[in-house]
Formats: structure tokens, sequence, C-alpha cells
């Protein structure tokens, strides 16, 4: 399987976690792809940790289902099923205009902010056809909404899922979820949030997710295969 080059051994205390994290990372940026084998002894090689904290991860993502395994046989990448965006994205949107619901009393001129630059960040990246940094800005435009919903239940559901959505945006869509379209529909959000106009912003967010949905439609591709 394909690694990316070695990178600094990783500490022992943050273990856990980082190896945790950087098989995150890999899954979801497409560095493994969907269907994809793992082996347990050649990632602890690569990572230079023993092949517990290895076993932890991949358990702990199988229990998000990025992972998938048959006893005694492999280890794999979950595939992504065709049908998935229809069964994730209307339940992303309704979940977001839920957090939206709740953070627009709490968002300050710093969150406002921070989601302009987010949006600044999203139009460089899809002008530079970098789908990844474009997924990346794109989630950090929606997290702060989302982080100021004070909904500690509804964030971590929506985290989870999230990770879903950009596994698809960056590995199996290419990124063409996301259009120039999505840039002026997240500014028209962050213009209904400034006039504190609480029905044109939770419009605007349904039909941010609806058109999202609709572009994906248009540019299905066809699902990986095996370890390909």
């Amino acid at each position: 399987m394909p690694l990316p080059a070695k990178e600094n051994p990783i500490d022992r205390p943050s273990m856990r976690d980082t190896v945790y994290n950087t098989l995150l990372d890999w899954i979801v940026d497409g560095t493994l792809h969907p269907g994809e084998k793992v082996v347990d002894k050649t990632l602890a090689a690569h990572m230079g940790v023993s092949r517990t904290p290895v076993r932890e991860a991949l358990r702990r993502l199988e229990d998000k289902g990025l992972i998938e395994s048959s006893a005694n046989r492999w280890t794999r990448v979950a595939k992504i099923a065709p049908e998935e965006p229809e069964m994730i994205y209307p339940i992303i949107q309704s979940l977001e205009k839920l957090a939206l619901d709740a953070a627009m009393p709490r968002l300050t001129p710093q969150d406002i902010s921070d989601m302009t630059a987010a949006n600044a960040a999203l139009e460089k990246t899809l002008k530079a056809n970098d789908p990844l940094a474009a997924s990346l800005a794109d989630t950090a435009f929606h997290h702060t909404l989302i982080e100021r919903s004070g909904n500690l239940h509804l964030i971590g559901i929506l985290e989870d899922l999230k990770l879903r959505f950009r596994r698809l945006e960056v590995i199996y869509f290419k990124g063409v979820i996301q259009d120039l379209s999505s840039v002026d529909e997240h500014a028209c959000l962050l213009t209904a949030i400034r006039k504190n106009d609480r029905q044109t912003a939770m419009d605007t967010l349904h039909t941010n997710w609806q058109k999202s949905l609709d572009r994906l439609k248009q540019h299905r591709p066809i699902p990986f295969e095996d370890g390909k």
C-alpha cells in the first residue's frame, strides 16, 4: 500500500491520538483509497510505533465506519457506497440548520471575520483547482457556526458526518461538489448573519446544501474498485 514519505518518530505521550489522527487524515485525503487493504504491521513500521496503537486506531476508525474488517482475513478502508451522498447530505443539511439557529445569537464579530476569511480561502483554492485545500476551507467556514451552537451532542454528530462528507468531496468527487457558486452562497449567508436575519440565513444555508447535492448529481463518477 502506498504511504507518504516517512515522518519524524511519534512521541509516546501523544502516540495513540497521533496515530489515530494520522490514519484518519490518510483516509479522508485519499492517501489510503476506499477498498484498499491495510496491514497494521506495515503501518506501525512506517510510523515508528508498535502495532498496539495502530490496532487501537483501526478499531476507532472502524467504529466511525471508515475501516472495515473480516475476522482473521483482512482489514481495509471502507468503500464509498454510490448512494451515500443522498443519505448523508440531507442529514447534514438539517443538523446544520439546527446549529445555525442556536448559533445566531452567539456569533461574535471575530467569528464572522473567521468565516469571511475561510470563504476567501475557499475561493482562492477553488480557482487553484486544489480540492483538498478547498474542502478544508469549506469545513472551516461551517465549523465556526457549528461550534457556536454550543450543543456538544450536535457538534459530535456533525463532526463524524463531516468526515464522510470531506472524504466524498476530496476522493470520490474530486472537489466537484464545491464550485465558485458556493462562495457566493456563503457570502449571502454572512450578509444575513450580519443583518441578524434568521430566516434568510436559514434559507440560504438550506440552499447551499441543496445545491451542493445537485452539483454532485450532475457529476457522479464511477465508484472506486478494491485497492484502486
